[in-house]
């Protein structure tokens, strides 16, 4: 990775050029990977299967990282200094007047690789069978900790904080309205950002609003067949999900193990398989473009602690009111409207897919792109 000139705004360009050495290293760590024992059964009922690692490391020792590279630095990269924090991210601008501004909030264990095949469709709609008028200039950053936002200088690195970063930046970048999209991470921080409500902000579409019960028996008696499948759906995340409390309470411990063995990495982010559980459909090239981002960022470390930093701040819950859209996707998150409407008193746009799971961006983005041009149309009008 390097950066060249700065600008005046303090905008510096970036490029994604990993040292050979470094691609070598990996290749080599890979070969000489000491793969676990199985579990009896070998599936995905207590984590990672060695079957699936053993295939996954074989095609990630042949994976085309030069041509992944390629793929990346066809959009234009950046990095500057906001809070005192190093943010990487790509700025398209649409080749269509009036195009709205839209931030785009990545996942965990994602990066921005999550939306490089939303760009296109995004910035230049007629060139992908769309309408001039649905155009988008774009901005993917890589949140503090995650991917090329390396590394992480100070402690405090909230959803909150970030948000208050990403109005910093999309300040700097001339815009003076702006919406932004997010999923799992990136629809915490797109919450963020509507409590913080900034001026000219057009709203939040997000893949998920993380609403639960309060147990009062009112909001029960309001839920319908699909919210009941919704809460056992829940209650399997937690299940499985060990992952969110390794990380908000021994993120360093975790990343020990995560930063010296690529498989460790690739095993943790068994979330891009939805834990196994059949329902995937992000392909392996994908989680291995990610899993390869992690790796040569070191990103480890700052990826976990991310979870702590929230799990510290202990925030008071507050009423998001800015104008809000959800689209649900049917091997997702499934967020309840009963008590996502108690939480965000504007939800004005709610969709649902039949296809697609927790990284939609990935496995379904053509709906996704669908769904934030449906959404963000009448904020366009309105502004």
């Amino acid at each position: 990775m390097n950066t060249a000139e700065t600008t005046p705004t303090g905008i510096r360009t970036f490029r994604v050029d990993v040292p050979q050495a470094d691609v070598d290293d990996l290749i080599a760590r890979l070969a000489r990977t000491r793969f676990p024992r199985p579990a009896p059964g070998d599936d995905w009922q207590s984590g990672t299967p060695v079957s699936y690692l053993r295939d996954a490391v074989a095609r990630w020792r042949a994976f085309d990282w030069r041509q992944a590279e390629t793929r990346m630095n066809a959009f234009p990269h950046f990095a500057t200094e906001i809070d005192g924090q190093t943010l990487h991210f790509v700025h398209v601008r649409s080749p269509h007047e009036n195009a709205t501004p839209l931030l785009l909030a990545h996942t965990y264990p994602g990066s921005f690789v999550d939306y490089l095949d939303m760009i296109g469709p995004l910035v230049d709609p007629v060139a992908h069978g769309g309408r001039g008028e649905d155009a988008f200039d774009v901005v993917v950053p890589d949140a503090p900790g995650f991917g090329f936002s390396q590394p992480v200088v100070d402690a405090g690195w909230t959803t909150a904080r970030v948000a208050a970063a990403y109005d910093t930046l999309m300040r700097r970048l001339g815009y003076d309205s702006y919406g932004i999209h997010g999923s799992d991470n990136g629809a915490l921080i797109a919450r963020e950002l509507g409590l913080l409500e900034p001026e000219g902000f057009l709203g939040l579409h997000v893949l998920q609003l993380f609403s639960f019960p309060t147990g009062d028996p009112e909001e029960f008696s309001r839920l319908e067949a699909q919210d009941h499948a919704g809460l056992e759906h829940m209650q399997w995340f937690q299940s499985v999900g060990g992952y969110n409390t390794m990380n908000a309470s021994r993120p360093q411990t975790v990343a020990a193990g995560l930063s010296d063995s690529p498989v460790g990495v690739l095993a943790y982010s068994e979330l891009f398989n939805s834990f196994g559980n059949g329902t995937s459909l992000v392909p392996l090239d994908s989680i291995l473009t990610e899993v390869s981002v992690t790796w040569f960022a070191n990103a480890s470390a700052g990826m976990s602690r991310a979870y702590r930093e929230n799990a510290l701040a202990a925030a008071e819950p507050r009423v998001n009111a800015a104008r809000t859209g959800v689209a649900v996707f049917a091997d997702d998150f499934q967020t309840i409207r009963v008590f996502a409407e108690r939480d965000n008193s504007n939800v004005v746009h709610w969709s649902r897919f039949d296809r697609g799971g927790h990284f939609a961006a990935l496995e379904v983005p053509e709906l996704v792109v669908g769904d934030i041009r449906t959404f963000f149309g009448p904020a366009r009008a309105e502004a």
